[in-house]
């Protein structure tokens, strides 16, 4: 696999990405005994496993953005913009608030939700457990900072999406972004009627605009030094694996945003005869059927597999 460079010589996000689906999806009819006894064992038998892992994954852990969760802690806000607009947390952060006050009222209170007061959840300690010990990477869509929390070395981390707990210039008008948890936290204890005061509203310090949350929604997304390093280190350990017999552990990722982690890790395995694929996902566990023995798709409860597999490997 050859990366080309681009800024500053580092390597070209699009070469990651692919939007070609397999021809040959099936789903298999194999006992979920024996799905998790052969995933186990192509596990323990890798030189290393890359983790790919989307949305899906933190829902199985227990982030569910809708339900109970949802209209529990946001229900000033469901009251004030309607339940017809705010029915989940991810149809919320859509909502054209109307002000500068009103939009940071809501995502402080998301953020601090979702980033900063969850523990590091048993899906994701377990799942350190299965490959502490062994050669690993993460690529992620989720921005919720659950691998960091649950021990996964940060240099070994991917997270392409942005970040809950960082906010940057709306415009991207500068390649840097902001902690924000000092922030969020006096915005939400100072919140009155969905509205944070007008004096905590962020401006950009460069251009003195308004500043956005650091998640990939628009063409403004800022690609800053230390997305674009995480960037090169998996670069790095795609052709340093490329050889050798790698697990692509693949968790809750749909149809959605395919291009990032589920075509892409079937392109690796179709290019690379020592690479197999587990995928996990709940409703969508098909897998190309091509790939025979070395492709296992485990529909169903998520956290129940891992933790059934992690009892296999310990």
């Amino acid at each position: 696999m050859i990366f080309q460079k681009i800024r500053n010589g580092h390597v070209d996000w699009r070469d990651f990405l692919c939007g070609t689906p397999a021809k040959d999806y099936v789903f298999q009819k194999d006992a979920y005994e024996d799905q998790i006894e052969k995933s186990a064992e192509l596990i323990q038998n890798a030189d290393a496993v890359i983790i790919g892992a989307g949305a899906g994954a933190s829902t199985a852990a227990g982030l569910c953005y809708g339900g109970k969760r949802f209209t529990d802690n946001f229900a000033e806000f469901i009251e004030k913009y309607g339940s017809q607009y705010m029915t989940d947390m991810y149809a919320a952060g859509f909502y054209p608030f109307p002000t500068e006050e009103a939009k940071w009222g809501y995502w402080s209170k998301h953020a601090l939700m979702n980033r900063f007061e969850p523990p590091s959840l048993p899906l994701y300690t377990q799942l350190y457990d299965i490959v502490k010990d062994k050669e690993y990477f993460v690529l992620t869509t989720n921005v919720d900072h659950q691998f960091y929390k649950a021990g996964f070395a940060s240099d070994r981390i991917f997270a392409t999406q942005g970040d809950y707990g960082k906010i940057q210039c709306q415009k991207g008008c500068h390649p840097k972004t902001y902690e924000s948890e000092e922030m969020f936290r006096k915005m939400d204890a100072e919140r009155k009627d969905c509205l944070i005061p007008s004096e905590f509203v962020p401006k950009c310090p460069v251009c003195g605009g308004k500043m956005a949350m650091h998640l990939r929604c628009d063409n403004y997304f800022v690609e800053d030094e230390k997305w674009h390093e995480a960037a090169d280190r998996y670069a790095d350990f795609l052709v340093q694996n490329k050889t050798k017999r790698v697990v692509l552990l693949e968790l809750g990722v749909g149809f959605n945003t395919p291009i990032i982690i589920r075509f892409p890790f079937e392109k690796l395995v179709r290019e690379n005869a020592s690479y197999s694929l587990i995928r996990l996902n709940m409703d969508e566990a098909v897998v190309p059927e091509s790939f025979g023995e070395r492709a296992i798709g485990i529909g169903g409860d998520m956290a129940r597999a891992i933790t059934d597999i992690r009892g296999l490997i310990l």
